[in-house]
């Protein structure tokens, strides 16, 4: 089992920074792979981007150059860095980790059921 704990969730004026956290505890040797996906109400749950255990990175296209994801293995967290955020970010984040190496090849980072341990999600607003 493999518990995710998002934080670093808020409100945001247009244009601003956040940063998201997530830490993850219990049987993290078997996590091979730990992303960010995002859900904007009435919307599918999306990729934002992922992070392998070598520190391979994939993004969502039309968030390369804002949004940049990270890991402190000794910590065992992941970051997402959200920069020059703009309203249509907002979105329930939520930190998600592949325990089965199901992301591993090109393409299937983007699909949810690849993934095996999901977090509580926290929320992101931007404002105007």
């Amino acid at each position: 089992q493999v518990q995710l704990v998002e934080s670093g969730g808020g409100l945001v004026q247009a244009g601003g920074s956040l940063r998201l956290s997530c830490a993850a505890s219990g049987s993290i040797f078997s996590i091979s792979a730990m992303g960010w996906y995002r859900q904007a109400p009435g919307k599918q749950r999306e990729l934002v981007a992922s992070i392998t255990s070598g520190g391979s990175t994939n993004y969502a296209d039309s968030l390369k150059g804002r949004f940049t994801i990270s890991r402190d293995n000794a910590k065992n967290t992941v970051f997402l860095q959200m920069n020059s955020l703009k309203p249509e970010d907002t979105a329930v984040y939520y930190c998600t980790a592949d325990t089965s190496r199901r992301t591993s090849f090109s393409g299937t980072q983007y699909d949810t059921a690849n993934y095996d341990y999901w977090g509580q999600g926290t929320q992101v607003t931007v404002s105007l």
